[in-house]
């Protein structure tokens, strides 16, 4: 019987999950930093996608979906969007490492893993267009005013004269980068952790 099936195998899934979703929890913390040249503020980039990927790889997307939920359910105790970000978060980072971790299940090799995340990628950046135009800036203007949004990408490009022009000169790029960079940090660790996560022993780890 396939292991995944047994006992063991889920016990096995469900501890490096807990792992994974740790790491990812405190990367979201902990290492969120802002790039005020390339885009506004109160955008940051981080990598606690990488866990999640990771688990989306190494175990299948549905785990690394797991490892989202879980790292913002964590992050809901320290927010200071009042679960608006952990929202978004949790909307686009599912998007990205579900999609990867799909692809790579139907091409089981670096070329199908790179295909997924960046198609993963792609999609996580479109959508943040629609859902931070739609739904979570509507929601930050009870908080903070559409002008000043607007105003803080203004500083940046004056020309950009709309919120949803700014989405897609600024965000939609930033979003994929993001994508981009922890498909990249995945690709330089997944092979020396894989066997570990599996279960199985390096020499039986494909490439």
């Amino acid at each position: 019987m396939n292991e995944k099936y047994t006992l063991k195998g889920r016990t096995r899934r469900l501890v490096m999950t807990a792992m994974l979703s740790a790491v990812s929890s405190v990367l979201m913390m902990f290492l969120q930093f802002p790039i005020p040249f390339l885009i506004p503020s109160f955008i940051e980039m981080d990598f606690s996608d990488l866990p999640a990927l990771i688990a989306s790889f190494g175990l299948g997307p549905l785990w690394g979906v797991l490892v989202v939920l879980i790292k913002n359910v964590v992050h809901l105790l320290v927010t200071t969007t009042g679960g608006v970000g952990e929202l978004s978060n949790f909307l686009l980072s599912s998007i990205f490492v579900a999609t990867a971790g799909a692809v790579y299940h139907f091409f089981r090799t670096r070329k199908g893993a790179l295909i997924g995340a960046t198609a993963g990628a792609l999609a996580m950046a479109l959508v943040s267009v629609l859902t931070n135009y739609y739904v979570m800036y509507p929601i930050y203007y009870n908080f903070m005013p559409e002008e000043a949004i607007l105003g803080a990408y203004q500083a940046l490009l004056p020309s950009v004269d709309s919120i949803l022009k700014s989405l897609f000169v600024f965000n939609l790029p930033f979003t994929f980068a993001k994508g981009m960079l922890n498909t990249l940090l995945a690709f330089l660790i997944y092979k020396h952790i894989s066997s570990f996560l599996k279960g199985t022993p390096r020499s039986r780890v494909p490439k």
